[in-house]
């Protein structure tokens, strides 16, 4: 028999209850931002090319995500009037803080994403993963005066109680498991309600730019084929869809122009979609039932 993770059984998407999104739209749209920070001269990054350690190219263009990207795309937010879930290494509040602090204090929502992606929660000790967890909980809530809600894993490399450890500190939801478009609930080891909120591994800037290596305008055309399709489809059945997106990748002048075409084509239909964050789709669905 095949090992199975036991968090949720099968369930085809065609034989699932009704429901709406608030004003009875039927498709939730949200961007996930990633705002990362790596170590330098210890590897464990996404590269544009190969390179030895120190490896001053790689870890230059990341850092160029934190310094010029996201501050761009923090720009073209405002003017689009986007909320955004950032999705944060807590290291940046050591590296770079007014820029964390530059997208809360615009509302948006801060997402716990580890301390940084230059370690893999897979490769941590138990013991060693909950000090994790609990750290990069604290130092949220410290500087944001209330706890994340909601957990990306870096490189969304997670162990067998990941999930069991989210809720036994108090998250609300996760976005490793891409598995679905509609929210799913999850069985923890604590019995605590846990969902799972999709989050994109195709509408992703790293799988698709730099895994696949297509370009800023195929992968802005990729975003409007699938909210066309997805709002389409959701006249059946309420859908989340996710765009997620590397400041460093999709910040980057060229393509960001192409982003911001595809962005401007969602929010031409913004009355008819719910265009919020990934907080606000698990605070929504946990009301339903």
């Amino acid at each position: 028999m095949l090992s199975d993770h036991g968090r949720f059984p099968y369930s085809s998407i065609v034989e699932r209850p009704s429901f709406s999104w608030p004003q009875e739209k039927k498709l939730a749209v949200y961007l996930a931002l990633n705002l990362e920070h790596f170590s330098y001269g210890q590897g464990l990054g996404a590269k544009l090319a190969p390179s030895s350690e120190p490896d001053v190219m790689n870890y230059c263009w990341r850092e160029y995500g934190n310094r010029v990207g996201a501050w761009r795309m923090l720009s073209m937010f405002d003017k689009l009037e986007l909320p955004v879930s950032v999705l944060v290494n807590t290291s940046l509040y050591e590296h770079c803080p007014s820029l964390v602090r530059a997208f809360s204090e615009r509302g948006d929502e801060i997402v716990a994403h580890g301390y940084s992606n230059a370690f893999a929660q897979s490769r941590m000790a138990a013991d060693e993963e909950k000090s994790m967890i609990s750290a990069v909980t604290e130092a949220i809530k410290i500087h944001h005066q209330a706890p994340p809600q909601g957990w990306l894993s870096p490189w969304i490399a997670i162990s067998d109680v990941t999930p069991d450890l989210l809720a036994e500190h108090g998250y609300k939801y996760t976005l490793n498991w891409c598995h679905d478009d509609q929210p799913t609930w999850f069985k923890t080891r604590s019995g605590k309600p846990f969902l799972s909120i999709p989050y994109p591994q195709e509408i992703n800037d790293i799988p698709a730019i730099i895994a696949r290596h297509i370009e800023g305008d195929a992968f802005a055309n990729m975003i409007i084929d699938q909210f066309d399709e997805m709002l389409e489809q959701s006249r059946d059945q309420s859908l989340v869809m996710g765009i997620a997106l590397h400041a460093y990748i999709t910040g980057q002048p060229f393509r960001l122009r192409h982003l911001r075409r595809a962005l401007e084509h969602i929010c031409q239909e913004r009355d008819a979609v719910w265009i919020c964050t990934a907080g606000d789709i698990a605070r929504y669905f946990a009301t339903l039932g």
